[in-house]
Order: C-alpha cells, then structure tokens, then sequence
C-alpha cells in the first residue's frame, strides 16, 4: 500500500463502514427503480461527509480536496453510484473561493447541516456544449436583479438541490476582448425560482443519473446572489472544474479497483476443465495489466490534488488524471465482465450496472477528446486544434 493510501487509512476505513450498511442489493434496487439513493446522501450527510470541504467555523469538517477525493473513491469501490453525491464537493469550490463573507455566512451553515444542498451546475448548453464560451443563457442586470433567459442541458441533480451554481453571459460575446470574459456565476435557489421562471425536465439515460434540461423565462436572482466580480465566472468555474475533474478520476480508480476485486474473486472461485479460471494466463495478464493502470493513474489523481490544495496551477494534472482514471476504469470493466463471461450480463452479480456507471466517465465531464487537445495546446505547445 502506497503513503498516500496509508495517510488516509482512518478516513477510509469511517467511509468504508457507512457504505457498508448500502450493499450491491440496495444499489441494484436503486438501478432498477431508476431512482435517487435519498438514504445514502441523508447517511452522508449525517455523518458530515457530504460537508467535507466546508471550514470548521461553518459548521464543516475543514478537509482538504485530496481527502475529498478519497471519500468519493471509496464510495465507489464499495459498490455505491457516487454520482448522486459528488455535485455537492466540487460546487462548493466556486462558492468558498470566490463567494463573499456575507454570502459563506449565509449559506455554508445551512449546507453544512444539511438543511440545503449544493448538487447542482448550471454550465453546459444544447448550441455550446463543451465550448463554454458560446453559451446563450443572458443574464441582464435590472436594479438590485438580474433577470435571466436561456436553457442549460445536463444539469444533474437539480431535482434533489435547493441551490444551484449558474454560468450566464452578462456582457455579450461581440463586446469582450477575449471571449472568455463576460461571463458571471450566480447562486440561484431553486425553491424561490421553480415555477417563477425556472421549469425543468428530467433526460432519461442509460445510467441511472438524475439530470435535466433547464429553462430560464425572465427568472429574476438578487443582485446579492452574484458570485464574486461579474465578468470574471468564466475562471471562477474553472477553478470548481478542475475540482470536479480530480474527484471524477477518484471515483474512476474506486470504480477500477472494484472491477479487479471482483474479476479476482471471480477468476479464483470459478472453475472450468477442473481448474480455477484464474490460473490461465490469458485471464490473469489482463486483471493484472488492470491493476497496473489504475494504480499509476492514481499517482496523477493524488498529484493534482496536491496542486489544487496548495493552490498552485493544476489544469493540465487535474485534466491528466481525470483522462489517465477513466481510461483505466473503463478498462478495468471491460476485463471484469469479460472474465465473468455471460455472469457478467446478469445483474445479480452487479457487474453490468457498475460497467455503465463507469462508461459515462470517458464523455463527461469533458470529453477525452478535449483533455487531448487541451494537453497538446498548454502542455505540449502545438497549435489550437479548434
């Protein structure tokens, strides 16, 4: 076991020892009902994990985003969905390092008590997609408001959030010297917006993962709700980005090691022309080689999140090891449900659930196209390719 695995080792073991009480049949239910897991975010948030990130003197734990990240790595590999929950870690990196006093008072309290929750992201749009940039919700100021039209698109958990973080365009593209300027976060409560210029519509997908359309008709938000200077959201969001990146490829390698574990337990159980199926080359190379991979994308998730607690540049690791983790654990799942063979479709043994849940990781939150690209550009210093 590596340091960096042994430092944690208490965390671990408190995190491990609440998703105990959640086991595969609880998920499998889930799943199936295409429902949210309510009882395991309420279990985390009693516990005060899901307040992790908030500073003592609100009423949080005061952790850094490296012990952050061990808590949604072991979420996964205890077999749970860390979807449901991990909105809540890196959203609250815009509001703690770029809200204001007045509005950490308010606010953090209340999410650290579980009173409110902060799931939600209202960044990606139908037209713009990955090029943030482009995006078409306005938001204009009209005395003590800003008034508010457009839609957003992937917008997760939304339904399960009182409070959401919103990029909009508060100065229009035509008018900026670089087109990254003129963009603004603001914190909306859904509670005052919903049905007063804010509707929403759930997107069935192929995990179950709670995410919606969003349509904003003239909603009105307190000028008071606008998050650091207005213009400048376009790097406020970045910073909750690389956030989400470094706990996305945390969740990637639990996701891997649960695939090894159970390709392992498989390989040496199962028997086939009076041996154990793992004593083949041909089914332990794999596993192996499994192994290896999620173990050295691990090095990258814990160096980027070393940078992003130090706060030191961190985009080109955070981008690396969200890329390197997802790659892993995709291929993790491959060789899982491989050396399970036709079990491996059969939910009971849960690892078809697991093999979606992981997937989704390779498109979201950033494409491992546009983690290429980013690389070659700032990285490598090629020229921008779009």
């Amino acid at each position: 076991m590596n340091p960096a695995h042994e430092s944690h080792a208490e965390l671990r073991d408190a995190v491990r020892a609440l998703c105990g009480q959640f086991d595969s049949a609880y998920w499998q239910k889930i799943d199936e009902a295409r429902a949210y897991p309510e009882a395991f975010v309420d279990a985390l948030t009693k516990a005060g994990w899901m307040s992790a990130l908030i500073p003592e003197e609100y009423g949080g734990s005061g952790l850094t985003l490296t012990d952050a990240s061990v808590i949604m790595e072991e979420i996964t590999r205890c077999g749970g969905n860390a979807g449901s929950c991990h909105g809540q870690m890196y959203n609250m990196n815009t509001l703690l390092r770029h809200g204001s006093p007045e509005q950490k008072k308010k606010y953090l309290p209340r999410i650290a008590s579980g009173e409110l929750r902060l799931q939600a992201m209202g960044v990606t749009e139908p037209s713009a997609g990955t090029d943030t940039t482009r995006i078409k919700t306005v938001a204009v100021r009209k005395g003590d408001r800003y008034v508010v039209n457009g839609q957003k698109v992937w917008t997760s958990r939304l339904q399960h959030s009182e409070l959401m973080i919103l990029l909009a365009r508060t100065t229009p593209l035509a008018e900026v010297a670089k087109k990254s300027d003129g963009m603004s976060v603001f914190l909306v409560d859904k509670r005052a917006a919903l049905g007063k210029g804010l509707s929403m519509r759930p997107i069935r997908n192929m995990v179950n993962h709670e995410t919606n359309e969003v349509f904003f008709d003239n909603l009105e938000v307190p000028a008071e709700n606008l998050i650091g200077e207005e213009g400048k959201g376009f790097r406020y969001i970045l910073d909750g980005l690389n956030a989400e990146r470094i706990l996305i490829a945390a969740e990637c390698i639990g996701d891997g090691h649960w695939f090894v574990e159970r390709a392992v337990k498989y390989a040496k159980d199962r028997v086939v022309f009076d041996r154990p199926i793992g004593q083949n080359q041909g089914v332990q190379f794999p596993i192996a080689e499994a192994y290896m991979e999620i173990e050295a994308a691990n090095l990258m998730r814990y160096k980027a999140a070393g940078l992003f607690d130090a706060k030191k540049h961190c985009g080109a690791e955070a981008n690396m090891a969200k890329h390197l983790a997802a790659k892993a654990s995709w291929e993790a799942a491959n060789v899982c449900l491989q050396t399970h063979g036709g079990f491996g479709f059969a939910a009971e043994y849960d690892v078809e659930r697991k093999f979606r849940e992981t997937r989704l990781y390779l498109v979201a939150p950033i494409s491992t196209n546009l983690i290429l690209a980013y690389v070659a550009e700032h990285v490598l210093g090629l020229p921008r390719s779009f």
